[in-house]
């Protein structure tokens, strides 16, 4: 249905635009005391930009404010070590794992490789490096883990508008948010993307009808080719520093390290 798709899409921008363009919400706090009232107002402010009352109480109703995760963004150090400490906590040993993933997934790798551009290794890569090859995608409920950092004021604005975005993901049938688990900021899928990114770049790689990041190895990859195709990617171009494609890497995470250790970790797959 062609025109349910659009209505859809329209609609999800639109959620997008007034999360980057308004000031959602209430007063931004440091500790738990506002939350509630913070998630409140947020509630009014997400089914006035179009978010369903169904959709707002399916994922924010019950949310509570999170400690662990406010210490877990206060706690980030590995993007700040070298490219050899940070190579061998993160990707010691996914070379030769990789270079198994990238065989027994050769037919679906080869034909994302065609659409969209993106060479096997580098997409396997990232699937290693950001969860084991969707072994490990997260325990944590997206829901809960967007709505404290949106209230926290550290970064309040940035996670408001990845709040918004999850709840468009609900809102145009990719997911439940009792699906929606995932690591500690929200990110979601076996490559681990923002809701916005998910909203803008997700794909429906196994024609189900739906994009689904974290149970679709096709469409977690596909996505993340189409990813980085959309920054400029180019097709079988080199992807190590210095090249265009490397520097689309930088779209992907912008920690130098972890720029350098895909392409490196890349390249020891293909061999």
């Amino acid at each position: 249905m062609p025109g349910l798709k659009g209505v859809i899409v329209a609609a999800a921008a639109c959620l997008l635009t007034l999360a980057g363009d308004a000031a959602l919400a209430g007063q931004c706090g440091n500790n738990a005391g506002g939350f509630s009232r913070w998630l409140d107002q947020f509630k009014r402010e997400a089914a006035a930009a179009g978010v369903s009352q169904k959709v707002v109480a399916s994922a924010l109703n019950g949310v509570t404010y999170d400690t662990r995760v406010i210490k877990l963004d206060r706690g980030q150090k590995s993007f700040n070590y070298s490219f050899e400490k940070f190579y061998a906590l993160r990707a010691r040993g996914l070379d030769s794992l990789g270079r198994s993933r990238m065989k027994s997934n050769a037919a679906l790798l080869n034909k994302i490789e065609a659409r969209y551009g993106v060479q096997p290794e580098v997409l396997v890569a990232i699937w290693g490096l950001e969860t084991g090859f969707g072994a490990d995608s997260g325990k944590m409920q997206a829901f809960r883990s967007l709505a404290t950092l949106s209230y926290d004021c550290r970064r309040s604005s940035f996670f408001t508008t990845e709040l918004m975005a999850a709840l468009s993901i609900v809102q145009r049938g990719d997911m439940s948010p009792s699906q929606m688990i995932g690591a500690w900021a929200g990110e979601l899928g076996q490559t681990q993307f923002l809701a916005t990114s998910y909203i803008k770049f997700a794909v429906d790689f196994d024609g189900d009808g739906r994009r689904d990041l974290i149970r679709s190895k096709a469409d977690a990859l596909a996505s993340t080719a189409n990813y980085l195709r959309a920054y400029g990617w180019k097709k079988g171009q080199p992807y190590q520093p210095g090249s265009a494609n490397y520097a689309v890497l930088a779209q992907w995470n912008k920690a130098k390290v972890y720029q350098q250790t895909i392409a490196v970790l890349a390249g020891k797959i293909r061999g």
